[in-house]
């Protein structure tokens, strides 16, 4: 048995979200929140957010013990880029691209 959840369209780019999901990855999730809570990157705020709704899924939807789950596997997909202009000299203009993440996180019992 396993909870998703699900977080789209983040505004924060793909590669920033990757190694902070590196540090949680198969630890049990008191200690993934510990980990988040003390990461001073901007991704960990909304990864707090994503693995509290995992938790609450587990628990609500799937009568998990919320004890024995850990995060077993979490990855992020680039979403839509929103591409924006950047007056630039001699009216040049440069392409400055916004990119968006789709954030996925898996929570599992263990055995």
């Amino acid at each position: 048995m396993e909870a998703r959840a699900y977080l789209r369209y983040v505004r924060i780019a793909p590669r920033k979200v990757q190694i902070v999901l590196d540090l949680i990855r198969n630890q049990p999730v008191d200690k993934a929140m510990a980990i988040l809570k003390h990461t001073p990157k901007a991704a960990s705020e909304c990864l707090e957010k994503l693995l509290k709704s995992a938790i609450a899924n587990a628990e609500n939807n799937h009568n998990m013990n919320k004890e024995d789950l850990f995060v077993s596997e979490c990855f992020v997909c680039p979403g839509p880029i929103l591409k924006r202009i950047r007056p630039r000299a001699q009216g040049r203009a440069f392409r400055v691209l916004k990119r968006t993440s789709h954030i996925t996180l898996v929570l599992k019992e263990k055995e």
